[in-house]
């Protein structure tokens, strides 16, 4: 008999290779990101699915407003459209929409559309979370918490302290992180977070990225015991 796959609270993903996947098919970078987006709307709900409760996604880090400013120009738009169009859709199916990041970056008119979402999926009846990670960075994040603490007056810091001043202050850690793309780095991705998250790096760029190739991941994940260091 097939060992039982643990309950899974939270799984993170950091989405890569979008551009790549675009030139390998002829398109342009930015039709990876398009690609990219209608990949999310599949693999969120397929996790939601197999009893994951909360996915954090790493849509765009501290580092990408360094990409061209069409790329980011054009990821914004994506981000926005999608955020009016599909996200809100969420609330029908139960789930809470939530973002971590330094937001202070983002346009006035995307905070406000941000702001609407989470407002409007925000209800006591929504048994799943979507955790989108935008103009976010892991160093950011702790050095966000340490001065919020400072500025408390604190001087000796406690990690029950710290979480709660975290973006994800009431976000599961996740029990494991997956990287699309090849890269076998989390890119600062929730360093605080994922101390203890089981790894998963595979070459499949996130446009090509399959439900049967997450519950691969799913089945292995059931076969690695976690000591946390016990």
């Amino acid at each position: 008999m097939d060992k039982e796959v643990p309950k899974i609270n939270c799984i993170g993903v950091i989405m890569d290779g979008n551009r790549r996947w675009a030139k390998e098919q002829g398109l342009p970078g930015v039709g990876g990101h398009a690609a990219g987006l209608t990949k999310v709307k599949e693999i969120i709900r397929h996790a939601f699915s197999q009893g994951v409760e909360t996915v954090i996604l790493y849509a765009f880090s501290t580092e990408n407003w360094n990409r061209s400013k069409e790329e980011v120009g054009y990821l914004m738009n994506l981000f926005e459209g999608a955020l009016m169009r599909e996200l809100a859709e969420l609330s029908k199916e139960n789930v809470r929409v939530r973002f971590i990041g330094d937001l202070t970056y983002l346009s006035e008119k995307l905070r406000a559309s941000i702001k609407k979402v989470e407002e409007e999926t925000a209800r006591p009846d929504a048994k799943k979370t979507l955790v989108l990670a935008i103009s976010y960075g892991g160093r950011a994040e702790i050095l966000s918490a340490v001065n919020k603490l400072l500025n408390e007056g604190k001087k000796d810091v406690r990690e029950d302290e710290l979480n709660r001043v975290l973006w994800t202050s009431d976000i599961p850690e996740p029990d494991l992180i997956i990287r699309t793309g090849g890269e076998k780095r989390l890119s600062n991705f929730l360093t605080w977070q994922s101390v203890y998250s089981e790894l998963f790096f595979t070459d499949t760029k996130w446009p090509a990225f399959t439900k049967e190739e997450f519950d691969s991941i799913l089945a292995e994940f059931g076969t690695r015991e976690r000591r946390r260091g016990k």
